[in-house]
């Protein structure tokens, strides 16, 4: 898509679509980071979100579905999963410097360096300095580590083959896959309490992300409802008052851990389903997230952004379960 939309012909493409895009009040797309790629292309996604279209915040976003307010024309929400450190370094400053509100979710376990590096960051360090060039023996078969590219399509099988385990067997899983492949571990690169509470002083809204990030489809019922309190808890404890709004690790929920976060009092839940979000029929415990890669540049952005539109939501249908 990177190549298509910077060519000239794409160029003119997408601003002859942008110039028929919706245009009605009341509708949002969300944007989801989890890390923020280079300075240079950030920046320019943000100064074309700032010139283009209408950044809001969350809290405009529950004030518009309270009826207190309506959502302008072209109206976006900025998101980041997971606390990387990279969102102060690289993120916000970008962010202030255009005035664009944002949402950081904490998986709040891992502030403080209680925890080792998430599981798929565990596996990305391994493969990717393992000097083993052999076949890697899994439960779906070898995997081919020769080159680059083959232990790029590694990464994929085996992370997807993890999210298919409960999540016990799955961490087991990782632990023996990374330990054949590389004795070293990487660091935990998820920001601390008092980078948050800097973070949260300066303006940036502070969101649920459960408390070591597991799918909460993938844990028993009673482990999901402590990882979901338990990290609203944490943040208030740490933050002091923050919005009751979290966004499910890898998009994953079902009708019973939505139940969990109604019985706890969360106003707003994310998932990774994509589209927009039409204030007048969504469901607020299931609302669409669009997700930007770290290598994303303006273009393909931009590109998201048009794909994505409340339009095209009704080919879609949002399941129940993930």
């Amino acid at each position: 898509m990177s190549r298509l939309v910077s060519s000239g012909v794409g160029q003119g493409l997408l601003g002859a679509l942008e110039r028929v895009d919706d245009r009605r009040p009341n509708r949002v797309r969300v944007l989801t980071y989890h890390r923020a790629g280079s300075p240079e292309s950030f920046e320019a996604q943000m100064r074309y979100l700032a010139e283009h279209t209408c950044p809001v915040s969350m809290q405009e976003l529950v004030d518009a579905l309270e009826g207190r307010r309506e959502l302008p024309p072209r109206a976006v929400m900025v998101t980041f999963d997971d606390a990387y450190t990279d969102f102060a370094q690289v993120a916000w400053p970008a962010l202030k410097r255009y005035g664009i509100p944002v949402t950081l979710f904490v998986p709040t376990g891992y502030p403080g360096g209680a925890l080792p590096a998430f599981w798929w960051d565990r596996l990305s360090y391994a493969l990717a300095h393992t000097t083993r060039r052999t076949p890697l023996d899994t439960p779906f078969g070898p995997l081919p580590l020769a080159t680059p590219g083959e232990r790029g399509q590694a990464f994929k099988r085996l992370t997807s083959y993890v999210k298919s385990l409960p999540h016990d067997e799955g961490m087991a899983f990782v632990e023996q896959i990374a330990g054949a492949l590389h004795d070293g571990t990487p660091p935990c690169d998820v920001l601390g309490w008092d980078e948050l509470r800097q973070l949260a002083a300066e303006g940036v809204t502070l969101g649920a992300h459960t408390r070591t990030h597991p799918l909460l489809t993938r844990v028993p019922l009673d482990v999901a409802r402590r990882e979901v309190v338990g990290s609203l808890e944490d943040l208030r404890r740490e933050i002091g008052e923050v919005m009751p709004v979290f966004a499910y690790p890898a998009g994953a929920y079902n009708a019973e851990v939505v139940a969990i976060l109604k019985e706890a009092g969360f106003r707003l839940a994310f998932t990774t389903i994509k589209g927009t979000n039409d204030l007048a029929r969504l469901d607020p415990l299931r609302l669409r997230r669009i997700n930007v890669k770290e290598d994303a540049t303006v273009g393909t952005l931009r590109a998201r952004l048009l794909l994505y539109t409340a339009r095209l939501n009704g080919l879609r249908a949002l399941p129940q379960a993930a």
